[in-house]
């Protein structure tokens, strides 16, 4: 059985970015579908970052006076040399509260996020939800789209005026679409691990954000409140490139990386951990007629300065605002203009500070170590190059040069 709808579209992909994109059309009376594979919203640990910038685009959803009392506000990020332990730069979002509705950053965890939208908003007939649910075939009509889903009552069709994918780096849709997914993967891997130590206990100077540069094995070190908001410090690190991931995962090699980097008295208690790959990839255009992509279907990067799922929900927002003026009858060239901001987005700004951030947390040359941190300690102690920085660090440099595009 065909379900149809002349105005709807349809999502695949229940993470952030697909549940924001859903509920900006759906504030604009345009009944939306979302398909999502896994039976049920998923608590991965993956992002945790909102940026000012997101945060104002969630507000005008009404979604920040659920959020911001449940996470953490961090209002100061910090970059730290891990060799000498000295703290090369820190940089205060309370400096731009002339700029940014919120001069923080929100540490948040995106399946709570996604939750919240999901708890709040979905499973009307308007705004359906669907868990448990693999779309596998897709097709493109003049007038309409249509996909196959296999669901709980087995494969059933579904027809709707467009369809987004915002389904990750693996994306159905962009396959289905033809569209090259261009860039490259990095050799090593990441490991995120998430202890209940509290470093602030131990180093009261730190941050809930901090950076720390090693030319053998650099850290992310960020809180976020856990799953029971007990407060959990999450460490990024990267893997060796002969190491396997059963090996980085060991009780002992999880103990091991932690002590080498924050030796400590006793063991660690890890609430959890995980491997992944990371890339560096950006959709050849993200609009192929009626097929759309956002955030990680349509472009990923390494998660250094957590910038992935903010380009994401940016992508959200726009191509929402766009596409509900071409259902309202606007030219549907909007949707190009869409794939033509938030691709420059992608490249010119998410790709380009997520790889340069890696690089300089990672240089192994001493005197270029050095002079990268004379440049940014120059920077963090001039307000107007803090300020400039820190612009482009919340992505509103990305977002205004984007929007400028015709």
């Amino acid at each position: 059985m065909m379900q149809a709808d002349k105005q709807r579209v349809l999502i695949v992909g229940a993470g952030p970015v697909g549940m924001v994109c859903a509920l900006a059309l759906n504030r604009q009376g345009i009944p939306v579908t979302v398909f999502e594979q896994e039976p049920g919203p998923v608590k991965d640990q993956r992002a945790a970052s909102i940026h000012p910038t997101t945060l104002e685009m969630l507000d005008e959803l009404d979604v920040t006076r659920t959020i911001v009392p449940r996470g953490l506000v961090s209002e100061t990020y910090q970059y730290r040399d891990r060799v000498s332990g000295k703290l090369i730069a820190e940089f205060d979002l309370r400096r731009m509260a002339d700029v940014f509705r919120f001069p923080f950053v929100l540490q948040y965890e995106q399946y709570k996020l996604t939750g919240d939208i999901a708890q709040q908003y979905a499973d009307e007939s308007d705004f359906d939800v669907r868990y448990g649910h693999a779309v596998g075939q897709v097709e493109e009509h003049d007038d309409h789209v249509e996909i196959a889903a296999r669901g709980p009552d087995g494969i059933r069709r579904y027809r709707g005026a467009y369809l987004i994918g915002a389904d990750g780096g693996r994306s159905t849709v962009r396959k289905a679409a033809g569209i090259p997914f261009e860039g490259f993967t990095y050799q090593e891997r990441f490991i995120k691990i998430a202890t209940s130590f509290d470093f602030q206990e131990a180093h009261p100077d730190y941050a809930y954000r901090n950076y720390f540069s090693d030319p053998d094995e650099w850290c992310n070190l960020f809180k976020v409140r856990g799953e029971a908001g007990e407060g959990l410090w999450r460490a990024i690190f990267p893997t060796r490139v002969d190491e396997s991931e059963e090996e980085a995962l060991s009780d002992r090699g999880v103990e091991a990386r932690l002590q080498k980097f924050f030796p400590k008295a006793g063991r660690y208690e890890v609430a959890y951990c995980n491997v992944y790959g990371v890339n560096q990839r950006v959709a050849q255009t993200f609009r192929r007629g009626r097929l759309l992509l956002a955030g990680d279907a349509a472009h990923v990067n390494n998660p250094i300065g957590g910038m992935g799922m903010n380009g994401g929900i940016h992508d959200a927002i726009n191509l929402a605002g766009k596409l509900g003026a071409v259902l309202r009858g606007a030219d549907d060239a909007l949707l190009d203009q869409y794939s033509r901001q938030r691709r420059h987005a992608a490249v010119a700004f998410v790709q380009a500070q997520t790889i340069a951030n890696k690089k300089m947390l990672e240089e192994k040359d001493e005197p270029s170590r050095q002079k990268k941190f004379e440049e940014l300690a120059r920077i963090a102690d001039d307000p107007a190059g803090a300020r400039q920085y820190m612009r482009r660090a919340s992505l509103l440099e990305s977002l205004e040069t984007a929007n400028a595009i015709t």
